[in-house]
């Protein structure tokens, strides 16, 4: 029981992480290319793939994570 539960908190951790790269290497490119987007409903996400090719390096590497 305490395996899974280790488990469960690492993949928890490893998520979070994954989204705080996200928002620390896209924050730029959402302010270039997706002003006046709302967040919410991956309103942002939509945004920056249609923008993949204006995009930096970092946050295609960080969208390529958080699609695991």
């Amino acid at each position: 029981m305490t395996l899974v539960a280790l488990v469960l908190a690492a993949s928890a951790s490893f998520a979070h992480a994954q989204e705080g790269d996200f928002a620390k290497y896209c924050k730029a490119d959402i302010e270039r290319l997706c002003q006046g987007i709302q967040p919410g409903g991956g309103n942002l996400l939509k945004c920056l793939k249609s923008h993949s090719k204006e995009m930096s390096v970092g946050c295609a590497q960080a969208l390529q994570k958080l699609k695991g």
